[in-house]
């Protein structure tokens, strides 16, 4: 269903005021905006969820008529048919003849009281999306409007349109019709934040290990259960449903943001848990055979026309949370993992067991003799197949032969498990350290099918999912209530024009980034407040390869320069040494298999030239050749890049300056420019093709960047012990940051944890624990200081009144300036907003 059944949207048109002038709720505006364009337009949207409705209709109708109208007696020829008027003549059963008068059929619904109950429950669910259908074909009717009349797109042309060329007239029209009265100009990182306010913060909980998600158990071992019940249900609880931490769409609750009532509030947030859990338990018959009911006839004809399909493989909803980008749309994760999907499936085909392999052919060649000899029979005289269980028999024998073949591998293939792997982490972006190097192991394939899962394991998760949820609030979320308050509080910062977003989310290296991520001297985050895996930097750059015309603040901008700055200087070194690309029959062979696009081939040789050199080198001497021959790729990609983009100018303007922006980022791709617009002379279909090419540039340029980084990061960790983030400890406190800090000041040892959890209850004092978490990070975003006032426009932050709205004479959140940093205490009463 569409997102956003809550508020309406208000229109304040005023005279000669734009009728999008003043819209409220952004949130809901902006989601919309980005929905209508994911679903193709309003038509197919409209299409699409009557037939949503119709469907549930017809699950329903049918499982009643399944249950009440079958005479199943005489559909197995258990009984026989009364043909009094002709006895003589053969009896010869029809399905008709099966089905029960319609008296009859009503008088058993009616005798079935449980049945009743589940019609009258069906009956209300089916009203409420009825009418939830009606609203939110109202609102995108608005929706339909502002994309002819304000954006001047037409629906027919609009899924031919990116998302960048969408967001850049939004952001261009803001000047003409102040969509958002609180900000003169709206930015695109402000439009991602409205849009993914709430999946912000639950990519951070998951980042941080704060949701009860990961398991021991005795005889699975480490597990992974995140199903869609249990998101919609941490969601239920933290931002939306009753009593929820959020006030309104834009604004977390005044009194989580104080940490003199975190106890009161934590067991509020424990009772509240409780309660939800009690009512999951009380629906759990329902929703459970609803989920059969759905799985039954989703799959069903699936698995019969498709018997391998359940052996198939797709990203888990735990995966794709995991490696979510902070401020990453729906569509652009779904493209990237789509990107991955083949390597991934070939690289967890490499674990094949060859015990298996063995019992599956000698199993299939039982089944196939015996089917072989039914088939014979069969075209020799059909009545076999009046034989009773004979097509059964057939049917199941031609199940079990194609799940056999499902586990026996090409014997022509040769596969490279280090080399597939180094090419996921060029489309996912996101690996566990003790992953490289070890791709041949089990152990990492057991941890990366958490990620990459079996499309049985999700269908059967999905039907355990009404069963354990219950368990998984209860026993394990109620625990982690004062973490997730701490949390809300630590981690939420108010920006001009937006309202409460996750910090987290703003991708500042200097509050949230890793030392071991290449911000060793840019952040001032202790344990607690960096986020994992590298999760910031990497962020940022795929935000600014995405979005080319977004100006960063200082730090992220002083970052991307040095980036720029490190691959220029590495693949010089590169080109000193001659280390360029070889040419050898693995170069050839690679890009001979993948006949793509050639950014896909640029990615193919830096690969497989890594490999090809590996065997002649050391362990430190292959990661510097592999640092190298990345860094000369990105270097390379640059005039690539220039080739693709018309001299009409897909540089934004404010990167060509270098006063605003180190050179180093002047290399981004301009995928968001608006391809139509380039050339008056050239026609849709060329602006559509030179989208689709810069995207395919833009998206090779962040794989690339990924792979550098990460073989940074691998340097710095054969330097330095670092902790291991894929199993995490509760052992890390925030609080202990400060003994930390302390300790290595003394120059003592510093022994640092696998993991960044959350703080538990600690001897100190309350306030005293605060003011260890916050001095550092409040510093930044509680005051809030804007980083690049120095040479950029005024604050994207504000001390304003939350939710984006500024009233006068409204005292600020954190009263307190930090002197050393030029606080928005001492700005004048007029504050100027970007």
């Amino acid at each position: 269903s569409p997102p956003g059944g809550g508020d309406l949207l208000v229109h304040v048109p005023e005279g000669a005021k734009s009728p999008w002038h003043h819209i409220e709720n952004l949130d809901l505006f902006f989601s919309r905006i980005s929905f209508c364009r994911t679903r193709n337009g309003f038509t197919c949207m409209l299409i699409g969820e009557i037939f949503e409705l119709m469907q549930f209709i017809f699950v329903v109708a049918f499982t009643t008529f399944l249950i009440s109208c079958v005479d199943y007696d005489i559909l197995f020829a258990n009984k026989a048919l009364n043909h009094s008027q002709h006895p003589t003549e053969p009896i010869k059963v029809t399905l008709p003849d099966a089905f029960l008068p319609p008296n009859v059929c009503s008088a058993r619904i009616q005798a079935n009281s449980f049945l009743i109950c589940i019609l009258v429950i069906a009956g209300v669910f089916w009203i409420h999306r009825l009418v939830k259908f009606i609203y939110n074909i109202c609102c995108y009717w608005e929706i339909h409007s502002f994309y002819i009349n304000a954006l001047k797109i037409p629906m027919s042309t609009l899924p031919y349109y990116t998302w960048q060329e969408v967001q850049a007239r939004i952001v261009q029209i803001q000047k003409e019709h102040q969509i958002c009265i609180h900000k003169k100009e709206l930015t695109e990182l402000d439009i991602y934040h409205r849009i993914l306010r709430f999946k912000n913060y639950m990519v951070a909980m998951v980042n941080k290990s704060l949701l009860p998600i990961r398991f021991r158990l005795p005889l699975l071992g480490d597990t992974v259960f995140y199903t869609r019940g249990l998101k919609y249900n941490f969601e239920l609880i933290f931002f939306w449903g009753p009593g929820s931490l959020f006030e309104n769409e834009w604004s977390l609750k005044a009194e989580y943001k104080r940490a003199g009532n975190r106890l009161e509030l934590a067991e509020k947030l424990s009772t509240r848990i409780l309660w939800i859990g009690i009512a999951n338990f009380l629906l759990c018959p329902l929703i459970l055979i609803w989920q059969i009911l759905y799985a039954f006839f989703s799959y069903t004809e699936i698995l019969k026309r498709e018997p391998g399909s359940l052996g198939a493989r797709c990203w888990s909803l735990y995966g794709r949370c995991y490696l979510r980008h902070f401020n990453e749309l729906d569509h652009e994760l779904h493209s990237r993992l789509s990107k991955g999907y083949k390597p991934a499936s070939k690289y967890m085909n490499c674990f094949i067991s060859p015990l298996l392999t063995i019992v599956a052919k000698n199993v299939a060649f039982f089944a196939g003799s015996i089917l072989a000899v039914l088939i014979a029979l069969t075209i020799y005289d059909e009545d076999v197949l009046a034989v009773e269980h004979v097509l059964t028999t057939v049917t199941l024998l031609g199940v079990g032969i194609t799940v056999c073949r499902s586990f026996i591998p090409d014997q022509h293939l040769v596969f490279c498990p280090e080399q597939l792997l180094r090419v996921i982490l060029a489309h996912i972006h996101y690996m566990p350290d003790h992953w490289q190097g070890n791709a041949h192991r089990y152990e990492t394939r057991d941890e990366f099918a958490q990620l990459f899962q079996y499309k049985a394991v999700f269908i059967l998760e999905e039907l355990l999912s009404p069963i354990i949820t219950p368990l998984i609030l209860i026993i394990c979320l109620r625990p982690k209530s004062l973490d997730i308050v701490d949390f809300f509080r630590n981690f939420t910062v108010e920006v001009v024009g937006v309202g409460d977003t996750c910090s987290f989310a703003q991708m500042d290296v200097r509050q949230h980034g890793h030392p071991a991520w290449m911000s060793a001297g840019k952040t001032e985050a202790s344990i607690y407040q960096q986020a994992e895996d590298g999760k910031t930097e990497l962020s940022l750059m795929h935000f600014a390869i995405t979005n080319p015309k977004w100006q960063p603040p200082r730090e992220s901008t002083a970052f991307i320069g040095f980036l720029k700055e490190r691959v220029h200087r590495d693949s010089s070194v590169a080109l000193a040494q001659q280390a360029v690309l070889p040419e050898n029959a693995l170069f050839s062979s690679i890009q001979s298999l993948q006949s793509e696009s050639e950014p896909h081939s640029l990615i193919a040789n830096v690969i497989a030239g890594s490999s090809a050199l590996g065997f002649h080198m050391s362990r430190d001497g292959q990661a510097s050749r592999h640092l190298s021959e990345v860094a000369s790729a990105l270097r390379s990609f640059s005039p690539l890049q220039s080739a693709q983009q018309p001299s009409s100018g897909f540089q934004a303007s404010g990167r060509d300056g270098e006063g605003a922006q180190p050179r180093g980022a002047s290399a981004m791709t301009a995928s968001g420019a608006d391809a139509r617009t380039v050339s008056s002379g050239s026609s849709a279909w060329e602006g559509q093709l030179q989208s689709m090419i810069l995207s395919e540039y833009a998206s090779t340029e962040m794989s690339l960047h990924a792979l550098y980084m990460h073989e940074l990061h691998k340097q710095h960790a054969q330097l330095e012990p670092e902790r291991h983030t894929w199993h995490r400890r509760e052992s890390d406190e925030s609080g202990e940051s400060a003994h930390e800090e302390l300790d290595t000041q003394r120059g003592g040892p510093v022994p640092i944890p696998r993991s960044a959890s959350y703080p538990f209850s600690s001897p100190r004092q309350p306030a005293e624990e605060t003011a260890t978490l916050q001095t550092g990070f409040q510093r930044r975003y509680g005051g809030i200081t804007d980083p690049g006032t120095v040479h950029r426009a005024p604050s994207h932050f504000s001390r304003l009144p939350l939710g984006g709205w500024a009233e006068d004479g409204q005292s600020a959140r954190h009263p307190e300036p930090v002197p050393e940093e030029s606080s928005e205490d001492e700005l004048p009463p007029q504050i100027h907003k970007v």
